[in-house]
């Protein structure tokens, strides 16, 4: 009786249609169900998508898939992975490679930055299913015209501060994934980047310092909220929101937050791009995001990239973007009419990411964060030349290890 119980709730293939297993971060807003309710009435009775979700820690979420794919669990077949896993999962051989018309049909008009993060050697392991990126958010009430560099947005806060005004700069200086996101982010707007070009080694060098530098700047100044050394991306917002804060460094899902939440600083809330560490150079923000792949264990692997095309589609890709706040990867949707009217700020949006850097592409990549965000932490503890010092051999460690990441 159990093994019939169990059977009926794995699949529906008994009948004949095989259930593909999707796996990805827990969607509040119905975005991702509806996505797999449209592509297993699509499939015509070939299958049907179960969306199953992971932890809503990025942690928790591949630790859980780290560790049913070690054992190589056949019950997975689409897997939703954050944008820094897939080298590490195509080098331990966990997800299938894309090639032949599923290759071409992921690559077509897809973003060229969130590519990068499923592509590893060469290959594409992953197509990208939503991206995000940073800009800057700002009250045009106390700044009339926004900064266009770090340095003229610590001047800026300066003179708030001296006034008695709302002056803080929101960003996120915990120690987690954000503070690395932001270290990376400060880097390569200075032209450099964490690893050289091959990822054998770190790169680094005087960007880096330049990097670091701004970052205890900002802690030591009147800029710095007293929480820095211990605030996230919501922390961030409701900061912004709570009135003490002329700027913040935070995602698009700080708008609608704004809006829902204190409408008379939403009158005057506004954006910008990124703040650049040189005025003649662009920043390059760090993409967030999640790539779909196919598990190398599936026992329907051409019904699971079928399933994960349809997933991302334009359709799946909109009704994401509207309802669940995901910024797509498909580039034809920022001309959209709905998307626009969303997203008043989506060519700004669109501009930084096609400027956008990524993460270091390296097995290794949980081992080089968690060197940089210890290190950095708290940032007004950094010093500059000894704190890249120490990443830079931490960072030679990570890549000298061996095996799967714990």
């Amino acid at each position: 009786m159990l093994a019939s119980v169990l059977a009926a709730c794995g699949s529906d293939e008994g009948s004949g249609r095989p259930t593909l297993n999707w796996y990805n971060f827990p969607d509040d807003s119905g975005a991702l169900q509806k996505a797999a309710d449209r592509c297993s009435q699509a499939s015509g009775g070939r299958y049907r998508i179960s969306y199953n979700k992971l932890p809503r820690a990025a942690d928790g979420q591949r630790q859980q898939l780290v560790r049913r794919l070690a054992a190589e669990d056949d019950s997975l077949d689409i897997l939703g992975l954050d944008v820094t896993w897939a080298a590490e999962f195509a080098e331990a051989r966990w997800i299938r490679e894309w090639t032949g018309t599923a290759k071409r049909q992921a690559v077509e008009g897809t973003l060229r930055v969130p590519l990068q993060t499923a592509t590893w050697k060469g290959k594409l392991y992953a197509v990208p299913y939503n991206t995000n990126t940073q800009l800057l958010w700002y009250r045009k009430d106390l700044v009339p015209t926004p900064p266009r560099t770090w340095a003229e947005m610590l001047d800026m806060a300066g003179v708030l501060a001296r006034q008695g005004k709302p002056h803080f700069v929101e960003i996120q200086g915990a120690q987690y994934e954000g503070l690395t996101v932001w270290f990376n982010t400060l880097i390569n707007s200075a032209g450099g980047s964490i690893l050289n070009a091959s990822a054998t080694e770190p790169s680094l060098g005087p960007p880096a310092s330049r990097a670091a530098g701004i970052m205890r700047d900002l802690a030591k100044s009147p800029a710095a909220d007293p929480s820095l050394s211990n605030q996230m991306e919501d922390q961030n917002r409701l900061a912004m929101e709570s009135g003490v804060a002329a700027f913040e460094i935070n995602y698009p899902f700080v708008y609608p937050s704004m809006k829902a939440n204190n409408a008379a600083l939403f009158k005057n809330f506004r954006w910008a791009p990124y703040p650049r560490v040189d005025a003649n150079r662009p920043a390059r923000p760090t993409i967030g995001g999640i790539d779909l792949a196919v598990s190398a264990y599936s026992r329907h692997p051409d019904l699971a990239f079928e399933a994960a095309l349809c997933l991302r589609n334009r359709e799946n890709q909109l009704t994401a973007a509207l309802e669940g706040g995901l910024p797509p990867t498909l580039r034809s949707l920022y001309d959209e009419p709905a998307f626009m009217k969303a997203y008043p700020f989506s060519r700004e949006v669109l501009a930084a990411l096609q400027e956008a850097s990524v993460r270091p592409l390296t097995p290794a990549y949980q081992n080089i964060s968690i060197a940089i965000s210890h290190t950095l932490s708290p940032p007004s503890g950094i010093k500059p030349e000894s704190s890249i010092e120490t990443i830079r051999d931490q960072i030679d460690d990570a890549l000298r290890s061996e095996g799967v990441i714990p």
